[in-house]
């Protein structure tokens, strides 16, 4: 599944008990790598929401899903220096939002990238966002301790989705997990 803009992992041993719920809720489809399952939303964050409904209603659920992770845009990439340029291109749209903010990049990356280290890159992408924020007259400031926001970035083979998910949010969704 190419499209999806959400993806979830789940703890051992509850891949199909998550599975089983989420399908009630849209697509799932299996990703390659172990515990991940990928969903296609209109609306993903409506969906963590409902997500996050059922695992009250059924705690057994809550154990299975260790993570959810809705985008806010997706990209394909080739290369590391196409995601790179992807990702920031995407993230400039934001800086409205990051402007005199503290904020990190976080990068769980799957797939063969070996080009792609998540530590490289997410200092890269701090690094871009810093120098965007100065460029457009703002200021910001890396925190990784209660930052004021979190770019979540999740790879799946070529394929990316990013979010900018806030304190607030971060606070509000309990299965938001970005670290």
């Amino acid at each position: 599944m190419s499209d999806w803009n959400m993806l979830v992992s789940t703890y051992q041993g509850g891949y199909r008990r998550a599975v089983r719920a989420l399908r009630k809720l849209g697509p799932v489809d299996s990703t390659p790598y172990h515990n991940v399952i990928a969903m296609t939303a209109a609306d993903p964050m409506a969906v963590l929401e409902s997500i996050e409904r059922r695992t009250e209603e059924v705690p057994a659920l809550y154990d299975a899903i260790s993570r959810v992770a809705p985008a806010r845009a997706r990209f394909s990439f080739g290369s590391a220096s196409e995601f790179k340029e992807k990702a920031a291109a995407i993230m400039r749209d934001w800086l409205p939002e990051l402007a005199g903010r503290s904020f990190h990049v976080r990068l769980h990356r799957r797939g063969p990238h070996r080009a792609l280290p998540a530590h490289d890159a997410e200092r890269d992408l701090d690094e871009t966002l810093l120098a965007a924020l100065a460029q457009a007259g703002a200021c910001g400031r890396i925190s990784f301790s209660d930052p004021d926001a979190v770019i979540a970035i999740d790879t799946v083979d070529d394929y990316a989705g990013i979010a900018l998910w806030t304190r607030e949010d971060l606070a509000r969704h309990r299965l938001l997990r970005p670290d």
